[in-house]
């Protein structure tokens, strides 16, 4: 889509046209194979038939909101729902094909306490026309740039739809489509961390994030947009007090080897605001208390390229969905937060298709992360669970991504993110917002004056 277009669209800054060395880049699909978005597969790309068992076709019917929701207080439409199967560490093994490495350690390390509790399968993920829309138009004209770290002639919603290439082609592919994924252009929310400590005790830190889609800013204008740019985000630190004020801002590039992520941060104790490069790979993430990296964020984020990586194929797995009751403004945190691991009486694990993707770290690059194993929901794109393993191969931390379908705005997201560290005991929960009023502004536009570093110091406060 060209810049013109963007005028027509409105869509986010993902629809920028983006191109690098487009000539030499591997080649999108064919129109005869594409004719299959819409026919035998959804317009993302999943499959539509079910499997003759748990997972159902999927119809595109829309889950509406159950009577009750006040745009808060995310009900689950499936409250009634009992689960049919509880996996423990005395019937794992049954169960090993469907389930992560990261699961069966956790499952082993905490017997009798940590549980999957499977549930009937829903697949309700379903977004706006022109989420659709764009993903069949990419299908056919959007390629992986020459060096794999980039994509040419993006539009919105995810790149590739359709997955082809070598198998290491297709692996870059589903980073792209989790990385850019549709998640509704603009928001506000208010979200809380935790890093319980190994006898479940725990200090909430709450955040205020913002993220713009550069075509959502209130002062778009196509002839000024940097083609780079996919997103901007910023993350205010409201509490504890020692914490309060301080702010990150990143301006996230599309291809972060053409040009590094811009990051700036604003220390509140020094009052300056200073470049961040460390925000990015296995730099520290925020308040983690060293527990995720940066490029943990989101379950994955950030730049590609320290990793080779491969396409594994589809597998039937367990996994979470449809979070609701982790996100039940009736429980607090103390609820859900216990020793080891979250409450897995409010999880809910549901039979899906994934595709999965290996990472291993190239010959002569670093990170802490040796080798990621990701498993990647089908219907949305979204990264469900990732093994992750230490430089002796060894499986160190398992995270577990905890959806929602946030049925209002048609758009499936995270409630928490979950890292379990398998040597500490210790882990990390990022999202809840349980004790929270009004967590989530929905289409709040702003101006792109309020993502300048400029705009850091008059955002912190004590």
């Amino acid at each position: 889509m060209r810049l013109r277009e963007l005028t027509k669209t409105g869509l986010t800054a993902g629809m920028l046209c983006f191109s690098l060395a487009a000539f030499n880049a591997s080649a999108a699909v064919s129109e005869a194979e594409a004719a299959k978005l819409g026919d035998t597969l959804t317009r993302l790309g999943a499959e539509k038939a079910g499997n003759g068992g748990a997972i159902p076709a999927w119809t595109g019917e829309k889950t509406p909101a159950p009577a009750g929701f006040d745009g808060d207080n995310y009900i689950s439409p499936f409250a009634d729902e009992k689960p049919t199967l509880t996996i423990n560490n005395q019937n794992a093994d049954q169960y090993k094909d469907q389930l992560s490495a990261g699961q069966l350690a956790m499952l082993k390390k905490y017997p009798g306490e940590y549980i999957i509790n499977v549930y009937p399968t829903h697949r309700n993920a379903v977004f706006e026309e022109r989420v659709y829309e764009a993903a069949v138009k990419n299908a056919t004209t959007v390629s992986l740039s020459e060096s794999k770290n980039g994509i040419t002639e993006y539009d919105t919603s995810v790149p590739f739809p359709i997955l082809h290439g070598t198998d290491s082609e297709k692996g870059i592919q589903v980073i792209f489509n989790h990385i850019t994924r549709w998640r509704a252009g603009s928001l506000s929310r208010r979200v809380t961390q935790m890093t319980p400590l190994a006898n479940g005790s725990f200090t909430p830190v709450e955040f205020v994030e913002d993220l713009s889609y550069v075509t959502e800013l209130t002062d778009f204008d196509p002839k000024t947009v940097d083609p780079n740019i996919l997103f901007y985000f910023k993350q205010e630190i409201t509490s504890p007090s020692r914490l309060a004020g301080n702010v990150l801002l990143v301006h996230e590039t599309l291809d972060q080897v053409k040009e590094p992520r811009r990051a700036w941060i604003y220390n509140e104790g020094q009052r300056r605001v200073r470049r961040a490069p460390q925000v990015a790979y296995d730099g520290p993430g925020t308040a983690s208390d060293g527990l995720r990296t940066t490029d943990n964020f989101d379950m994955f984020s950030g730049a590609p390229d320290r990793y080779d990586w491969k396409y594994l194929g589809k597998r039937e797995m367990y996994i979470p969905y449809n979070s609701y009751g982790l996100m039940d403004k009736d429980k607090s945190y103390s609820d859900i937060i216990k020793a080891g691991h979250l409450n897995q009486d409010l999880a809910r694990y549901e039979l899906h298709r994934v595709h999965v993707i290996e990472g291993n770290v190239k010959p002569g690059a670093r990170h802490i992360y040796a080798k990621r194993v990701m498993y990647v929901d089908e219907d949305t794109w979204q990264i469900a669970l990732v093994d992750q393993y230490d430089g002796r191969g060894d499986l160190w931390r398992s995270s577990e991504g905890h959806a929602t379908y946030y049925y209002d705005v048609m758009v499936p997201w995270y409630t928490a993110e979950a890292i379990y560290d398998l040597v500490s005991g210790r882990y990390l929960v990022l999202g809840l917002n349980n004790e929270i009023e009004n967590a989530y502004e929905w289409g709040n536009k702003q101006s792109s004056n309020e993502f300048t570093p400029s705009a850091l110091r008059r955002s912190g406060r004590r």
